[in-house]
């Protein structure tokens, strides 16, 4: 199919929900750019997505480092022009043991991966979107449930996501002014394979482990494409989309 002329970053897109998202912003017609740190899942997900005939760039990336989040930002400026979606996507976990057997460094990588990840490409986000014609552009960012509602044994991500949305918040208010609009998708027990454990028993509030239902992917990609698919002037702050009958409401 023929471009729609526009232009969308995933972070995380070699694998799970980003790959997801990524491939239903291909079939759109949005030409992507696709940022991990595997080179070869990035070009997995290009592959998957060829059938759609749109241009796309696959840029190894540790989002953490700012030397490389800026190199992955020229790259998209120099091929595309423009930026107009950006979804903040990547991240990753620590073990699920007691929050005092953490690590410094185990805090450190999901504070990295999860929060600093999303502020540096947000940043290079306004510096391409607000300078642009037509000026402006959208941030999604992926909270996750845990924005709302912690797991056992989660400080270090539930405390990170919990930071996405003051950052989600911030994006939207200091976004007006350049036309950046940014709002927040909440994810729960999406089937990708982080979630596999989901069939075998997951730790509960009570410490019992029980099984949890899951949700085909793609409806979160089909709801970031909605999001990303409004006119400026309109914008989803945050919306939840998660398995109907996950234990997350009520008492579980």
């Amino acid at each position: 199919m023929s471009g729609n002329g526009k232009i969308a970053m995933i972070t995380g897109a070699g694998s799970g929900i980003g790959r997801s998202v990524a491939l239903a912003m291909m079939k759109e017609g949005y030409s992507v750019v696709l940022a991990g740190r595997r080179q070869d899942a990035l070009d997995e997900t290009v592959s998957l997505g060829a059938s759609y005939g749109v241009p796309s760039l696959a840029v190894s990336t540790d989002l953490a480092d700012p030397v490389a989040v800026k190199n992955l930002f020229a790259k998209t400026k120099e091929k595309f022009g423009r930026l107009d979606v950006l979804f903040n996507n990547a991240g990753t976990n620590a073990p699920a043991i007691p929050l005092e057997e953490l690590s410094f460094d185990q805090w450190q990588t999901v504070l990295g991966a999860n929060l600093t990840a999303a502020f540096l490409c947000t940043q290079e986000a306004f510096r391409i979107m607000k300078d642009q014609s037509p000026r402006g552009g959208r941030i999604i960012n992926n909270g996750s449930v845990s924005s709302q509602t912690p797991r056992p044994n989660s400080a270090p991500y539930t405390a990170t996501k919990h930071a996405i949305t003051g950052l989600t918040k911030s994006t939207s208010l200091d976004g007006r002014k350049y036309d950046i609009a940014c709002g927040q998708i909440d994810i729960g027990n999406a089937s990708t394979n982080m979630t596999q454990k989901m069939s075998t028993g997951v730790l509960q509030p009570n410490l019992e482990l029980a099984i949890e239902p899951t949700m085909d992917v793609r409806n979160v990609a089909n709801a970031v494409v909605f999001m990303a698919s409004l006119a400026l002037d309109a914008n989803v702050s945050t919306i939840t989309v998660m398995a109907t009958k996950m234990p997350l409401a009520g008492r579980g």
